[in-house]
């Protein structure tokens, strides 16, 4: 059962082949077996799961049309409104909140016949790239519990690596829903800024980036998942109806690959070897893949950038890091503290940063239909510390594992992280994959395609 992927969850289901409510045993008894170790899933299960199977039952006796998500349990994160249930956002300040209704996300996800079975654990205020926070602890990578998923979507890719769900919805304002899937082997699909509408939930410090991001076993079901999301809603002003796509075969595509995205970054041997051969797969499958790398603006790197995030945390929460800091991590403090210091002017500059690597993503993304490059530059590391110590020999800051993904968010392109192989101690190593803004389901296309043609012998 834990084994079933969520399209032959919902078809057994809505043919009638498979009670709902033995999906759901299933996946709290994997819940109650792994998470312990794990710490994945977070705080009290949900008190409506009764209610949930009954109303669901109700509409497939009804028999009207298939429910896309027909008893497809989804572990949610900590970040996003379920109404009725305890989401703290992994701050002291929240860890009695309990959300008043349902994000617009999860309602559909609702609509669609999924169970939600419970909450992912987040880094406080999805703002740090190690799962982690003073109300529920340390999240663990599934493969070795010494290491971490990254963050700070990192229960949510964890639960779904380890089985603990089909389906998981995360958050991504910097690529907090690709890094971890891609450490623990999932899949995670960041869509165009806007094309799933969030006009409710928590206000949160990455104004104009954050996305709303399915995490899967395989590209069927983060496409499952993002159909039965996405769309505009008047609500949300800066929500987006996505255009006709065309329906190219993805070998017709024009794919550009770029080794560091065009960054003086180092990666690690190991990830750049499976990368390599990836693409040597991908261009033996058929695909027309050529080597380029975008030309980024001078000073383009994450440091131009953070501004925009530290203000947006010390707009939130600086009154009350100044009134107690012990209710914080401290990480996430030493980043409101940066951000009661910038001046205006500074974050003027990290704007016009983010507008200038817009411009030349958007601009190379009309020459080449696709780029590929790495997820991230390293695979997992100790769950000790933010980041690792060295990569490719280097010392490195801690966001170093971070460079490949927060780019996408300030073009507003979607993005999707795909497992492509192993690196060192076969730990997972993901291929990241970039269309242009509004072009997400041609890029679901050609995730699919590439998915296939890494698939193992």
């Amino acid at each position: 059962m834990n084994e079933l992927n969520a399209g032959a969850i919902a078809a057994a289901v809505n043919a009638g082949r498979l009670d709902p409510a033995q999906v759901l045993a299933a996946f709290q008894q994997r819940i109650a077996e792994r998470n312990p170790q794990l710490n994945a899933v977070v705080g009290d299960a949900p008190t409506d799961l009764a209610q949930q199977l009954a109303e669901l039952k109700q509409r497939l006796e009804l028999g009207k049309a298939p429910l896309p998500l027909a008893g497809v349990p989804v572990v949610v994160k900590d970040v996003i409104w379920v109404r009725g249930q305890r989401v703290t956002q992994g701050s002291r300040l929240f860890a009695d909140f309990v959300a008043p209704r349902d994000a617009l996300a999860v309602e559909r996800l609702r609509r669609a016949g999924a169970l939600l079975i419970g909450m992912g654990n987040s880094s406080e205020f999805a703002c740090k790239g190690l799962t982690t926070n003073q109300v529920y602890g340390l999240t663990r990578h599934p493969q070795d519990v010494s290491l971490t998923p990254g963050g700070s979507s990192g229960g949510c890719a964890v639960a779904v690596a380890a089985g603990l769900a089909p389906l998981a919805l995360g958050t991504d304002g910097g690529g907090s829903s690709r890094r971890p899937p891609a450490h623990v082997g999932v899949v995670g699909f960041k869509p165009s800024f806007g094309a799933i509408a969030d006009p409710f939930g928590f206000a949160h410090a990455f104004i104009g980036l954050q996305a709303i991001a399915p995490i899967a076993r395989n590209v069927v079901d983060a496409r499952r998942m993002f159909e039965a999301m996405v769309g505009a809603d008047p609500r949300d002003p800066q929500s987006i109806t996505l255009p006709a796509e065309d329906a190219r075969e993805p070998r017709h595509l024009r794919i550009a690959y770029s080794p560091r995205l065009g960054l003086d970054v180092p990666v690690d041997p190991d990830v750049s070897a499976c990368i390599e051969a990836a693409i040597e797969r991908l261009r033996a499958a058929g695909l027309d893949i050529v080597r380029d790398d975008p030309a980024w603006p001078a000073g383009a790197n994450e440091d131009a950038l953070m501004p925009l995030q530290h203000v947006g945390l010390a707009n939130l929460f600086g009154a009350d890091w100044q009134r107690d800091p012990a209710l914080f991590d401290p990480d996430i403090g030493q980043q409101i503290e940066r951000g009661l210091q910038w001046r205006g002017a500074d974050v003027a500059r990290a704007r016009e940063a983010g507008l200038q690597i817009a411009l030349t993503l958007g601009e190379f993304l009309t020459r080449h239909d696709l780029l590929l490059c790495p997820t991230t530059p390293c695979v997992a590391w100790n769950n000790d510390r933010l980041g690792p110590a060295t990569i490719e020999g280097r010392p490195v800051e801690p966001r170093a594992h971070a460079v490949f993904t927060p780019f996408v968010n300030h073009a507003g392109a979607p993005a999707i992280s795909i497992p492509c192989g192993q690196g060192r101690d076969g730990l997972p190593v993901g291929l990241q994959l970039v269309a242009a803004r509004g072009r997400d389901r041609m890029l679901l296309d050609a995730a699919a395609a590439c998915e296939a043609a890494l698939r193992p012998a």
